[in-house]
């Protein structure tokens, strides 16, 4: 649950074993099609919260990280397998938190569509939201 004042939100993985919570406000909520996360979630888009690194503590059990390109790593629950966190040197102190595992009401909607051009043909996307590379 967020705290009293609305001022954080928790993640929890499928187990519960890996918990976070951060701090808002987000700085983004997106849509993320690329094929790494694509393949890393088995799903055809990931919704990400982005957040400042110091914004985000690790509750519970700690992630188990895998590198998933260079320079870029993902955590997840090393009970469970939820993949749960993301950070890349692309995006410096920057942690991005999956969506789905947020169990608060953010701060904001998604605002966009990333690596659009890499997106499954499969599913049809309708929203207006702009929809980048």
């Amino acid at each position: 649950m967020s705290d009293e004042a609305g001022n954080s939100v928790r993640a929890v993985c499928l187990c519960g074993a890996l918990r976070v919570t951060a701090t808002l406000p987000t700085l983004w909520v997106a849509h993320c099609h690329c094929t790494y996360c694509r393949r890393a979630h088995g799903a055809a888009v990931v919704t990400w919260a982005g957040f400042r690194s110091e914004q985000v503590a690790i509750d519970g059990h700690e992630p188990r990280w895998h590198v998933s390109s260079p320079g870029a790593r993902r955590g997840f629950c090393g009970t469970c397998g939820s993949p749960m966190l993301f950070e890349a040197e692309r995006w410096p102190g920057e942690m991005h938190v999956a969506r789905a595992l947020i169990v608060d009401p953010l701060d904001r909607e998604p605002m966009a569509h990333v690596f659009y051009d890499d997106h499954v043909p499969w599913l049809a996307i309708t929203d207006a939201l702009p929809k980048k590379g």
